[in-house]
Parts: C-alpha cells; sequence; structure tokens
C-alpha cells in the first residue's frame, strides 16, 4: 500500500507550487526562487532551499469525502510515497494561497514532476502511466486499454449526479434553495448508473477482464459518495464487488476520519 511520508491539515514539506511559487509550510507565506525565506519570518522565521525540501515527493491536496479521495486512494494502490494537505471543504479553498495552487479553487490538486495538475482522470491517467509497474493502467496498445478508459472517466458520470445532490443536501444553507424535484430526478439518475454497472459485472469480478485496476478505483469512489442519496438494492453483481472494494486497505485508508462532508451516512430525496 501507498507509503504515506506526511500529513497535515494545511500542508507539508516546503515546496515549489507551480513552477516559480513557493510556499513556507510553517505560515503559509509565498516567495520566489531556489531559497525560500518565509515572508512573514518574523513569525516564523524559517529559511528553505525548496529543491532540496521538494525532490520527489509527491503532494495531495486533499478534502475527505470529495473527488479527491479517488487519487489518495490511488496513490496507496500504486504504492508511492506521497504526503497529503488535508483541506476543509469550505471558502479557504477560494483563498489566494490555494488559488495559487488550483486556479479554480478545488480538489484534487496534485502536486507532481515539478509541477501541479488538477482533475481526477487526467491524474488518474498520468499516475498510471507515470507508475506502469503497478499494473493499474492499461497502457496504449494494451487491448483493454479502451475500456479501461471509458470506466475511468464513466466515474465522473456518477460523481457529477453525487455533487448536484451534495448541493442540494448538504452545501445550501435555506431549504428553499433545494429541490425535491432536483434530488429525485438526481438520485433516479445514480440508479441508471449502477444500473450500467451492473451489466458490466455480469461474470466478472472487476470492471475489466485482466482484473483490478484503477478503473474500480475511479468508479468505486464515484459510489462511495453516490450512496449517501442512492442504495445500491437489488443489485448483487454490484453489491459483491462494492464488498470486495470496501475490503482493500487501500479504499480503507482512504477513508474520512473526523472531518467530513457527509454528517449523515444518507439523504433521501425529500417529498414534495
Amino acid at each position: 500500500m501507498g507509503r504515506l511520508i506526511h500529513r497535515s491539515s494545511l500542508i507539508g514539506a516546503c515546496g515549489p507550487i507551480g513552477r516559480n511559487l513557493s510556499i513556507c509550510p510553517r505560515c503559509l507565506g509565498f516567495g520566489d526562487g531556489a531559497v525560500l525565506v518565509c515572508p512573514q519570518r518574523e513569525f516564523c522565521g524559517a529559511v528553505f532551499d525548496v529543491g532540496d525540501a521538494m525532490g520527489d515527493v509527491i503532494r495531495l491536496h486533499h478534502c475527505p469525502q470529495t473527488r479527491s479521495m479517488r487519487t489518495l486512494w490511488l496513490l496507496h494502490e500504486l504504492d508511492v510515497p506521497f504526503e497529503v494537505v488535508e483541506r476543509p471543504f469550505d471558502k479557504t479553498l477560494r483563498a489566494a494561497e490555494f488559488l495559487a495552487i488550483s486556479p479554480a479553487g478545488r480538489v484534487p490538486a496534485l502536486e507532481i514532476d515539478g509541477d501541479v495538475m488538477v482533475e481526477t482522470g487526467a491524474i488518474t491517467e498520468y499516475l498510471c502511466e507515470r507508475f506502469p509497474e503497478a499494473g493499474l493502467g492499461r497502457l496504449p496498445g494494451d487491448p483493454e486499454r479502451r475500456d479501461w478508459l471509458v470506466w475511468v472517466h464513466f466515474a465522473e458520470t456518477v460523481s457529477q449526479h453525487a455533487a448536484t445532490l451534495t448541493q442540494q443536501h448538504v452545501v445550501l444553507y435555506d431549504d428553499a434553495m433545494r429541490s425535491p424535484v432536483v434530488m429525485k430526478i438526481e438520485a433516479a439518475r445514480i440508479g441508471k448508473c449502477y444500473d450500467a454497472i451492473e451489466a458490466r459485472l455480469a461474470g466478472r469480478e472487476w470492471l475489466l477482464d485482466g482484473g483490478f485496476s484503477a478503473a474500480d478505483v475511479s468508479v468505486g469512489q464515484a459510489v462511495y459518495m453516490a450512496r449517501h442519496f442512492t442504495r445500491i438494492g437489488e443489485r448483487p453483481e454490484m453489491a459483491r464487488w462494492y464488498g470486495r472494494i470496501e475490503e482493500r486497505p487501500g479504499f480503507q485508508a482512504s477513508l474520512p476520519g473526523e472531518a467530513r462532508l457527509y454528517p449523515e451516512p444518507f439523504y433521501p430525496a425529500w417529498e414534495g
């Protein structure tokens, strides 16, 4: 399983953000160049050699129970060393410090190979190509490549419906802003996605004949979120597949601690 070498509630070891910007791990002050003297040095007195500190560290900016869980789980499955910066799912994602990392203010944001990546599908493809020895990708020329791509990106279909329902049930603060019609439609759409997964799994343990892959990570994490709104129900193949998902140490390691996006385990659609 992946070697988590550092977890921080704000940020890990000092290092470059993008190509030219560096950040102090103690107080989140910004600086330029290869050596960072913290701009708030009267507060923390930090001086770091960014090149020495950064090395080849992979750093994931993550909010529990969001799409970034998909990348966290994949890093564990890839068995590579990495750091996690755990962030709250709140307005601090719009702060200048984080917008310098992820201009849209979204997670995941992955610092890797001297730059920053966003978008889970792109991150999944890149990581699987970067670490092919783990066998979680299907490289160009592999007969399962097409199916692998389809299911890696199908996860976003599921996640988009779950994101809409997250907004309806969790994010909107005024009941007048919520719509029982939207809740019912989106929950039903998740059910249709479940039907597609159920059909795919007929006669298979995993989504691909070749065995467990990042496609199962991507779709499995999307289902983890979607189950807060639509139960798997009478879909036996999918239920068995998801049971195998839950047994994986990498999945278990990516589950949230006390900080959670979803206070409740299930949110039924409102009547009305």
